[in-house]
């Protein structure tokens, strides 16, 4: 089963913290961390910003993506959240093997 890693930001660590407990508890991940305060700069709607976001890397499956993706935008305050999907070129055999056994299969 192919593991990946979701990339999401997140405006503050209130939401983080539900966001990721929400994702493991409903097995669509089995793994979220909560990384520190960034700064994001950007262009939206013309105009140039400047936030304060709280990343978060998400382990998953490609199986399970079409699933997390839906509920990360039913979770997520933004009106285009930042969610892209990285696949994993390697990693240690038994981590995968626990990723891919905290995820449903078929979410």
């Amino acid at each position: 089963m192919e593991v990946i890693m979701v990339l999401c930001n997140v405006p503050d660590a209130a939401l983080a913290q539900q966001i990721a407990e929400t994702l493991v508890g409903e097995q669509l991940a089995a793994c979220v961390n909560i990384m520190a305060p960034c700064r994001s700069v950007y262009r939206w709607q013309g105009k140039l910003e400047n936030a304060s976001e709280v990343p978060l890397q998400i382990k998953t499956t490609a199986a399970a993506y079409p699933a997390l993706q839906a509920r990360l935008l039913q979770l997520h305050p933004y009106e285009v959240p930042e969610i892209v999907a990285l696949p994993l070129a390697a990693g240690l055999p038994a981590y995968l093997t626990w990723v891919a056994a905290e995820v449903l299969s078929s979410p």
